[in-house]
């Protein structure tokens, strides 16, 4: 069964995006809003992996280097920000990617866990995988990129700008 056919409660949208070569995808309930081009400010002292923050909606949005999360170098310039909620702390943050691609319709029942053979940091970002008609999509979980949750893991490093004699 495909997920045309699925029955109304088996599907599920997916917002993708890239980051590098990878193609990505979270549910669409799971993101609050698709910022267009924006060039985070940086944060001083930050982890690596944050990307800095951007203005939203009368507040400041902590934004993450999804390449960065993923062991890629950091992309100059201005990237796509996806906009978060954390059910846990109530709070919004932003998650920086190179381009969105759309929407893909998939059913529930196409999703895999994550494959054995990930590496701790894989299977801390990572929540499975599924075919879409654009390719091999890694699903994530927002509250697996909760910036608290990366920075308690230990595996995403606390190097900061300027600390380790390379920029962040």
């Amino acid at each position: 069964m495909n997920a045309v056919q699925a029955a109304p409660g088996e599907l599920l949208m997916m917002c993708l995006f890239s980051a590098g070569p990878g193609l990505f995808g979270i549910a669409t309930t799971q993101i609050r809003e698709v910022l267009g081009a924006t060039a985070p400010q940086p944060v001083p002292l930050a982890p690596k992996f944050i990307d800095g923050v951007v203005p939203y909606r009368g507040d400041v949005l902590t934004t993450l280097s999804f390449r960065v999360l993923l062991g890629l170098e950091r992309r100059a310039g201005a990237n796509c920000v996806l906009v978060l909620d954390d059910e846990e702390g109530g709070e919004q943050f932003g998650l920086a990617v190179d381009e969105v691609r759309g929407v893909a319709t998939v059913a529930r029942s196409s999703l895999e866990p994550n494959p054995a053979m990930l590496d701790a940091r894989s299977v801390a970002l990572f929540d499975g995988t599924c075919r879409t008609p654009s390719g091999l999509m890694v699903r994530l979980d927002p509250q697996r990129l909760r910036p608290s949750r990366l920075a308690e893991s230990g595996l995403f490093g606390f190097a900061q700008a300027g600390a380790s004699g390379e920029p962040r």
